[in-house]
């Protein structure tokens, strides 16, 4: 019963993450048109290590920690992960973006096969078929032609993947104020190096800076603990349900009111997360 109550858990961190997620890329869309990639990245980054920072001062993490190099890695892989997102952004529609990032479930389901050792079976075999399919028919209506920045957008998939893998393997020796840590001070500490810092003078620029760099972090708070709760393979079906908020964003800043094959792919994602909890429901 125990372990049903954690994996409730984990499947609600990662709804409010996945829909926090959502506001925060229409949110990176809005600043595309003013900052680039690289400043919306160390802005955002810099603002959540201090939020961080004075949680952790405020009160200190048990954990003692360990295999430094792997907290290391997840922010590396985090930041190659949000440029890349980013990027996409602001040089294809939000949907669009928003779909080529969630090719990372799959990636994950992957990686804790081969490195975790979690078994895939049936249930979640059957919604991550229902998954891509649905992915295929939202996609259809925005006419998704592959090109250079969708390779990036599919590669930027992969690296958040890794980043939920390797939070997978120290969830238990680090505390996770620590791992948003890693991941925000190399995501500032990176681009810093690629970026010429400006003054803005329009305060909507920095209210809408501090309101991404606050929603992102509480928002990667709550993914940590998604995954930290409840298996990765499960909690990747769950976050699909970013897709239909991200469309629900695009369409209120001015995208095309979604036409019945999206209807039905966000559908089949829906579907796909009830099939994958079903096991937990026998048990």
């Amino acid at each position: 019963m125990s372990k049903l109550k954690l994996i409730d858990q984990g499947v609600l961190f990662m709804l409010l993450s996945a829909l926090i997620s959502a506001l925060n890329g229409a949110t990176a869309k809005i600043l595309s048109d003013h900052i680039d990639a690289f400043e919306m990245v160390f802005y955002r980054n810099l603002i959540g290590m201090i939020i961080i920072v004075y949680a952790l001062k405020h009160t200190p993490p048990i954990l003692n920690g360990g295999k430094f190099h792997l907290l290391i890695l997840r922010g590396l892989f985090g930041t190659a992960a949000m440029l890349l997102f980013f990027y996409t952004i602001t040089v294809i529609p939000l949907g669009e973006a928003i779909t080529l990032n969630k090719t990372s479930p799959f990636f994950v389901t992957v990686l804790a096969f081969y490195l975790m050792g979690e078994k895939i079976n049936i249930n979640t075999f059957i919604a991550l078929i229902l998954g891509f399919i649905g992915i295929v028919l939202i996609v259809k209506p925005f006419g998704l032609v592959f090109s250079y920045d969708h390779i990036l957008g599919i590669l930027g998939g992969f690296f958040a993947a890794a980043a939920y893998a390797t939070i997978k393997t120290i969830k238990d020796i680090y505390d996770t104020r620590v791992i948003m840590l890693s991941f925000m001070g190399i995501g500032t500490l990176v681009p810093f190096f690629f970026i010429e810092l400006k003054f803005y003078d329009d305060y909507i620029i920095w209210s809408l800076i501090v309101f991404m760099a606050a929603i992102s972090t509480l928002s990667q708070w709550l993914l940590t603990k998604a995954y930290s709760l409840s298996k990765a393979s499960i909690i990747g079906v769950v976050s699909y349900t970013n897709i239909p908020f991200a469309i629900g964003f695009g369409w209120m800043l001015g995208d095309s009111f979604p036409q019945l094959l999206t209807f039905i792919g966000i559908s089949l994602i829906v579907l796909g997360g009830i099939l994958v909890g079903k096991k937990k429901e026998e048990k």
